[in-house]
């Protein structure tokens, strides 16, 4: 996988795509993550941006690491803005679930007059479909709708290996408030064939607003759950 210097230093994207993995449970908790040389080939780069990178998620809490024992990942959760709560994806990777995601496209469009993309974000925005996989089967689809302004720098191609949300915050955008909105919908023949589903089958239909500290909207997204193969969960800690 490569990582380009004009995203920033070479150890914190290196960090970041470590980290998503950590929360998709891709190296589950008390495993070792790949060894510096495993890693150091998949990235190519030095020993020394490696290490870097290892030392700040150590700081972080997500790893531990041991002579001759390896880096051994001792947290696979992380704070989150949107609640007090442990994120679904958070939850199933406890349960011992594997979490993968495939960007299936990732382009500026047009937003037709009189449609809610145009009411909120005008005559253009940012559009990134994805998928998402449950122990290797599809579960979740996701289209997200984001906005043109303050996003000129974004680097789309780096969506199949880190989160848009850390994307987003590269951009020295602060997501302060998200409203969530939830429906039993049909899955139309386009997100029933990614799911492996018949059209018309029933779906779980997650709507997400994402702002900004000012108000201002960042992000529109629609994801469509097969709770037949998982429920949606949410934790909360009191």
């Amino acid at each position: 996988m490569n990582v380009s210097r004009k995203k920033g230093p070479l150890y914190l994207q290196i960090k970041n795509i470590l980290k998503d993995r950590i929360l998709h449970g891709v190296y589950p908790i008390q495993t070792n993550i790949p060894s510096e040389p495993q890693l150091e080939e998949e990235f190519q780069v030095s020993k020394i941006t490696v290490r870097n990178a290892i030392k700040e998620l150590v700081k972080d809490g997500y790893l531990e690491t041991k002579s001759g024992k390896g880096t051994k990942v001792i947290r696979n959760t992380s704070i989150s803005r949107l609640s007090k709560g442990k994120r679904f994806t958070e939850v199933l990777v406890e349960k011992g679930h594997i979490i993968q995601k495939r960007l299936l496209g990732a382009e500026t469009i047009e937003n037709a007059p009189e449609t809610t993309l145009y009411t909120l974000f005008g005559e253009q925005c940012i559009r990134i479909e994805r998928l998402y996989y449950l122990d290797n089967e599809p579960y979740i689809h996701y289209t997200h709708y984001l906005t043109m302004q303050r996003m000129e720098g974004i680097e789309l191609t780096h969506l199949n290996a880190q989160s848009l949300y850390d994307l987003i915050e590269e951009q020295d955008i602060s997501l302060e408030k998200f409203r969530d909105q939830f429906a039993v919908a049909k899955a139309d023949s386009y997100v029933g064939e990614r799911l492996n589903m018949q059209a018309g089958e029933a779906l779980l239909k997650r709507s997400r607003y994402s702002y900004d500290e000012e108000g201002n909207i960042i992000e529109y997204s629609e994801g469509y759950y097969n709770t037949e193969m998982q429920q949606y969960i949410v934790n909360y800690d009191i």
